[in-house]
């Protein structure tokens, strides 16, 4: 989703109060006859208590105060014929859609809650995902197969160790760490690793390179420990969010499915 510049998003909203469709009795201020609604205030009020500001006689001032800047800067730009021009009038219907995708999207999410069965569904198919188990394992990512071998042989004769091979890996984060990946779920990686990690114990590695669409992988397991899954109450928040999120996109999909694009 395109980020619209924030003085722009709120240039629009006062533009749009020239417009007689937006008229309202009650008038915060007025600017050269133009009139910005309380309840204009009143919405910025509501977005910065939410932020945590505390609605206060200052705060509101102080919004009433930005607002007339505003005011004052869409008119003088009218009068510059700045309105007219090709890239502001993409600027402005790019700031429109974003206002109205916004209201869409919270439209959706309100008239489709998740619902507690929902959200425990998902928790427990991240549970069966996770595992049981995490690893603390290390892996050299090598070009091709017979370098991957090679490295194999080396490392069974006595003294070379497998932080050294690793300076040379692809995986160039890792090759600094001594080619470890810190502690991780399997799911976490690509199929053929994750496999070759379940096949490992602690302290061993594969006696034959694993390859993914990376290259070649030399892995070792250091340490194996049991999984600690966050309880439910703590990871709700997340999986509420990402249901919504799939929830939306769904029905965005749905939407294009319907529409004519050409």
């Amino acid at each position: 989703m395109l980020k619209i510049n924030k003085l722009v998003a709120l240039a629009i909203l006062g533009a749009l109060a020239a417009n007689p469709a937006f008229a309202e009795d009650k008038s915060a201020a007025l600017v050269n006859g133009v009139s910005i609604p309380q309840a204009r205030v009143d919405m910025r009020v509501k977005v910065a208590v939410a932020q945590g500001q505390a609605d206060s006689p200052e705060l509101r001032k102080a919004i009433r105060e930005d607002m007339i800047n505003l005011e004052v800067m869409v008119q003088e730009s009218n009068k510059l014929g700045l309105n007219k021009s090709e890239e502001v009038a993409q600027q402005i219907e790019l700031a429109k859609q974003s206002v109205l995708v916004g209201a869409f999207v919270q439209d959706y999410a309100k008239k489709h809650p998740i619902s507690e069965d929902q959200l425990k569904q998902e928790f427990d198919k991240l549970k069966a995902k996770l595992g049981n188990k995490e690893y603390n394992a290390r892996h050299i990512l090598v070009e091709t197969e017979e370098e991957a071998k090679s490295i194999i042989a080396l490392l069974a004769k006595k003294g070379n160790k497998f932080e050294k091979f690793a300076e040379k890996s692809k995986d160039t984060g890792s090759a600094a760490q001594g080619g470890s990946l810190g502690w991780a779920v399997p799911s976490n990686f690509v199929p053929p690793f994750a496999n070759a990690l379940l096949n490992l114990k602690k302290g061993e590695r594969t006696k034959e390179p694993v390859q993914t669409q990376f290259g070649w992988h030399i892995i070792a397991v250091d340490d194996i420990r049991d999984l600690k899954v966050p309880p439910f109450d703590e990871l709700k928040p997340q999986l509420q969010q990402r249901l919504q999120q799939q929830s939306i996109k769904k029905a965005i999909d749905e939407l294009r499915a319907k529409a004519k694009i050409e």
